[in-house]
């Protein structure tokens, strides 16, 4: 696969309340394919970073990341569409830009069904990117060295993710001592819900967002569907399945192509400007699912707190703590910490996204949590969601940097709320 980064320098003004960042709407104007969510294929940037207070140095970064982009997580979606677009063709119902997409896909098949779940080399080249972007953005943290632990879910993307991670980190300085570890014994730092984990919770699940009960207020616009049939289907009369689970597969399908360098294949039957135009329908669902396990992350929440005392008061001799995990780990993680808002919870559907927008779960997504001491330790944290800098509910009157004290204090009480 050719290599593709992309790289975009962004000068970005220092943020007062996340209510002063670019809505929604207009980021889905300047690009389109953010309404792709979670399937959004990470974008390296360099914003500019506002700097540490005087006296203040970096020492210590924790980092929960996605794994990069891959192939679709089922072999159904691809099963499915090979069983539709054949029948399809041998009753003569697909239109000729529907013939387009078969010849293409068919193709494809094979790759398709053999890199099912698997990471893309655009994944690898992501966490490459991003862990070259940490290193120069934080030189302090890694240029003498040090020990850094990685830890990783079981399933191979993730490992491979933190694979080219730490590969990067290394290629930027090779006095860095790395561990890297896919185990059962560090599953509650990382995929805490893992049916391996022998640590077992009993946190609230299937939660429901309380716009769910005003969900009649949105009114959302719903033609993309019948727009795909008309595009792709002489008739559906004999196809099998539901319609509106084939173009679901079909939407599934387009959205992952950037990641798998097979963009093209689904020309004229959707655009990404059409797709955008509904986003916002689609962003309440997924709000909804990460919203519903936000509580069943607090293990990972707990972890970084407790490795991150580890090394301010000296007994972990460690400059970073690296994990790599799912959407499903980082997206509820999100909305438990809060990031940029994501915790409010509002009643209206409407208001929605404004706290929370599915392409920050993007493939490689990643939350970094940068920790700065001065000469009397004190020790001052900021976050970073997806390389730029983020608010969280902790008060402050230095954002976006917050007393780790206040920090600690804050997100102890949310892990130890009673439920």
């Amino acid at each position: 696969m050719k290599k593709i980064i992309f790289s975009v320098a962004f000068a970005l003004l220092p943020l007062l309340s996340w209510g002063q960042q670019v809505p929604a709407l207009d980021q889905l104007k300047a690009d389109p394919r953010k309404s792709y969510g979670t399937d959004y294929p990470y974008l390296l940037e360099t914003p500019t970073l506002t700097k540490a207070p005087k006296g203040y140095k970096p020492f210590y970064i924790s980092h929960y990341a996605r794994h990069g982009s891959r192939y679709y997580w089922s072999t159904s979606l691809y099963k499915e569409l090979d069983t539709l677009l054949t029948v399809a063709h041998d009753k003569q119902l697909l239109t000729a830009t529907g013939e387009a997409f078969r010849t293409k896909f068919m193709a494809a098949k094979q790759e398709l069904m053999t890199g099912v779940t698997e990471l893309t080399d655009l994944g690898w080249q992501q966490h490459q990117g991003i862990a070259r972007i940490m290193y120069n953005n934080f030189p302090e943290v890694f240029e003498k060295g040090g020990n850094v632990l990685a830890i990783s879910s079981l399933v191979g993307r993730c490992v491979l993710s933190m694979s080219a991670f730490c590969q990067e980190l290394v290629q930027c300085n090779p006095k860095l001592e790395i561990r890297e570890q896919s185990s059962r014994f560090t599953l509650d730092g990382v995929v805490p819900t893992d049916g391996q984990n022998p640590v077992k919770h009993n946190y609230p699940k299937d939660l429901k967002p309380r716009y769910e009960q005003h969900r009649d207020l949105f009114k959302g616009i719903n033609v993309l569907r019948d727009n795909i049939v008309k595009r792709m289907f002489v008739s559906t009369e004999g196809l099998p399945g539901r319609m509106h689970h084939n173009v679901s597969n079909l939407i599934n399908l387009y959205t992952s192509l950037p990641s798998i360098n097979h963009e093209g294949m689904m020309e004229g039957i959707l655009t990404d400007e059409e797709y955008a135009a509904e986003w916002e329908s689609d962003n309440l669902g997924v709000f909804s699912w990460v919203y519903s396990s936000q509580y069943q992350m607090i293990p990972i929440l707990q972890d970084i707190m407790k490795k991150a005392q580890a090394a301010i008061d000296g007994t972990s001799d460690r400059v970073a703590d690296l994990r790599f995990g799912h959407d499903t780990c980082i997206g509820p993680l999100t909305v438990l910490m809060g990031i940029n808002g994501a915790d409010r919870d509002p009643e209206d559907p409407n208001e929605v996204k404004n706290c929370y927008q599915s392409w920050e779960t993007c493939k490689a997504s990643n939350i970094q949590l940068i920790f700065y001491r001065n000469n009397q330790a004190d020790v001052l944290i900021k976050c970073l969601m997806n390389g730029r800098e983020a608010t969280l509910p902790v008060p402050t009157a230095t954002y976006p940097y917050y007393k780790w004290t206040d920090f600690l204090q804050f997100y102890t009480e949310r892990c130890n709320q009673k439920f």
